[in-house]
């Protein structure tokens, strides 16, 4: 399968509390768009709550429902009950690229593995119904070289791909950088084509 080019990811750091049986749970999410990013955000929300009894966390790197980059750790709850429904949640969640932590103060009362289960899973699930998030959005940057006549027809047709210029470079020719979604790289690639009739040059390179 594909990696899918546009998934919305968190914008924003996000947080949220609740009491079960006398524990205290706080669940925090934010962005990470690498393994590197996520250890960091773990670690970051572990050293508020040092004194917690347990920071359990999970990750998913990549589109949403992508599990070839994912952690998590029960962080000394019993195997299970805690960093796997908190992953599930995050794949199932509908937004990549997000980390997730939840602290435990615990308050007594032992809740029992079908509880714990329930309070991590449900702290990233209240967590994330109200998550503020934005589009990631993969680019790319397409270099033309075309002929001076194409160059106004080419231009007027850059919206229709969600493309902008970044640069002009008028010689023998006039060269194009122009910046746009990677999923519409080939179409505009193709568009140019049709339109210089197979004379344009066209290399792409990563934005």
């Amino acid at each position: 399968m594909a990696p899918r080019q546009r998934y919305p990811i968190p914008a924003a750091r996000h947080r949220v509390e609740e009491t079960i049986l006398r524990s205290r749970f706080v669940t925090t999410v934010g962005h990470a768009s690498s393994v590197e990013e996520a250890r960091a955000f773990i670690a970051a929300v572990s050293s508020e709550f040092t004194d917690a009894t347990h920071n359990c966390w999970a990750y998913v790197i990549g589109p949403p429902g992508d599990t070839s980059r994912v952690g998590m750790s029960d962080a000394g709850e019993p195997h299970g009950t805690a960093g796997r429904p908190m992953l599930t949640v995050l794949v199932h969640s509908g937004v990549g690229d997000i980390a997730a932590v939840v602290t435990r103060y615990y308050g007594g009362t032992k809740l029992g593995k079908g509880g714990l289960v329930r309070a991590y899973s449900g702290g990233v699930k209240s967590a994330i119904a109200d998550l503020p998030t934005r589009m990631l959005i993969a680019t790319t940057v397409l270099v033309m070289t075309i002929d001076y006549p194409s160059v106004d027809p080419t231009k007027r047709i850059l919206s229709d791909y969600e493309a902008r210029v970044l640069s002009e470079d008028y010689e023998t020719r006039v060269t194009l950088e122009i910046e746009l979604p990677e999923e519409h790289a080939g179409d505009l690639s193709d568009a140019v084509f049709g339109l210089t009739r197979g004379t344009a040059v066209i290399e792409r390179r990563d934005s």
